[in-house]
This record gives structure tokens, sequence and C-alpha cells, in this order.
């Protein structure tokens, strides 16, 4: 999804606005990859301290301690994140910004005391994975967009980081949201480990009230800035998009979660989140195109 996430902001979206961007193609290529290793190593770490809770909740998918040693995973986890923050590294220096190398040192910390620490806090956790999701979507702007900016761009630059920071917020949204879905399918398995989450402390009907409340703000949300910047100005294309594929959806979401009770409705509610997420990212190229063809 990281991936996906920058190769459609970067080839969808701001490729399209005739605009200056810091990065060749190939190094924002290298962009990418650093963001992937240096998430694929806060997964690798994530699933070592999680081997326990792993085996109660998803024994079938366990990796660490039956195919792979925890030795190797540690090694494994030491090469991705090296790799990862050297690339990071090296495009800060491109960009002739040499601190912004902290932004990936902080982002790799991050994930490693999200798993050692920060995930068995309620919500705090949540809320760190939502974030760093998100973020993937503002470097872009960060390393891109900011140091392309000079005088007479600025106002346009400002307006396409905007963009990109609407986005952020809406990735935030969803996959926080998603985070206690998944919080919810695990609750037995996490409850055996002495785990505190949100779905343990309220228990699963007080939460999926809460997630009913998020998917409402969230449903608004949505609903005013499509009738802002969409319908307002005659996007209609952009506006069908975001009703079929974006609001149709979450609000399908929002009621089931209602109801939801078994680990398989968590779990097929926590795949059609990844969904939302999926088309609310594929949408800024449908906008960008629709304001081409209106132009």
């Amino acid at each position: 999804m990281l991936a996906f996430m920058q190769l459609i902001f970067r080839y969808g979206f701001l490729k399209l606005q005739n605009i200056p961007l810091a990065l060749s193609d190939w190094q924002y290529g290298l962009l990418i990859l650093s963001t992937v290793l240096i998430a694929a190593a806060g997964y690798v770490i994530n699933n070592i301290f999680d081997q326990d809770t792993d085996l109660e909740n998803k024994p079938d998918r366990v990796i660490i301690g039956k195919t792979i040693s925890e030795s190797s995973a540690y090694n494994i986890y030491a090469v991705l994140n090296i790799s990862g923050v050297a690339i990071g590294f090296y495009l800060s220096n491109v960009i002739v910004k040499p601190s912004f190398a902290a932004i990936f040192i902080l982002i790799a910390a991050t994930l490693y005391i999200y798993a050692t620490s920060l995930k068995q806090m309620m919500v705090l956790g949540n809320i760190v994975v939502a974030l760093l999701l998100a973020f993937s979507v503002v470097i872009i702007g960060i390393f891109d967009l900011y140091p392309a900016i000079d005088a007479e761009n600025q106002l346009l630059m400002a307006n396409l980081f905007s963009v990109l920071l609407d986005y952020a917020l809406f990735a935030f949204l969803i996959n926080f949201i998603r985070e206690i879905v998944k919080d919810l399918e695990d609750i037995e398995g996490d409850t055996n480990q002495g785990m505190n989450t949100l779905a343990i402390a309220l228990g699963i009907a007080k939460t999926t009230k809460l997630i009913f409340a998020l998917g409402l703000v969230s449903i608004v949300a949505l609903f005013v800035y499509t009738k802002t910047y969409f319908v307002n100005n005659n996007l209609f294309i952009a506006t069908l998009y975001s009703f079929m594929f974006v609001l149709a959806p979450l609000i399908f979401f929002t009621i089931k979660i209602w109801t939801a009770k078994s680990k398989e409705e968590f779990c097929t509610l926590s795949i059609l989140l990844k969904w939302i997420l999926f088309f609310g990212i594929l949408s800024i190229v449908i906008i960008t195109l629709n304001i081409k063809h209106n132009a």
C-alpha cells in the first residue's frame, strides 16, 4: 500500500501538474524503496515481539520462530533499517537538506518503540501506526515539492502540498479506524497475552459504537469535502467516483460495524477499510483527470 500510494501521488498527480519536482524518477524510486524498507523493518521487529500473540491470533501466518529463526529475523531487521536510512541520507543530500535524514532515523526509531512498548499502550499504538501511514504521503511533499519551491511557484506548490495533507488526513482517519477494528479482531489473543488495547478496555460493544461514531465523523467530513471541492467546481466524474467507491463503502462499513460481534465480521470489515483506503488514494488520479478534462 505504501509504494502504491507514493506511485499514485507522483505519477497520477504531481507529474500531471506541469511543475518542477526535486527528485528525478529514479531518485523518487529510491524514496519509495527507502520507505518500503523501513516499513518492512518495522513489520519484522513487530513480528519478533509479537510471536506469542500471533501464535494465538494468527497461528497459520506466523513466520518468525517457525520458518525464520529469531536471530535471523533480527539480522533482516538490521539490514532493512540500515538500507532504508542510508537511502534516506543520500536523498537528503540530493535535495541539499542533509538534516532531513533525521526523518528516516526518527521513523525507524518510532517503529521500534512501537513494537517494543507503544503497542502495549491503549490508543497510542493505533495513533502511531495511522500517523506513520499518513506521513508516507507527507514525505512526498517534503522531498519532491518543498525543495523545488521558488518565488514564482510558491502559491501553486502550497496548494499541491495542501492536497497531499488532505489525503494524509484521510489515510490517517481510515487507518486509525482500521487499527481499532483489527484490535477487535484480535481481542481474544490480546487478552490472553495481557495486552491493553482499546477493545479490551471498553469491550466489544462499546468499541464498535466508538468506531461507528468515528465512521460517521469520517462520512460527514468526506461529504463536506466532496461538496466543497468537487460538486461546487463541477467535477461530476470525481463526485460520482467519490460517492460510489469511497463514501458508499464507508457508509456500508459504518452500518455493519454497529452490529458486528465475531472475529470473522471484524476481519471482513478490516479488509473493507483497506479497499476504501485504496480507492480513496486512487481518487487523486480521477480528480486530476477530471480537472484537466474540464479545463
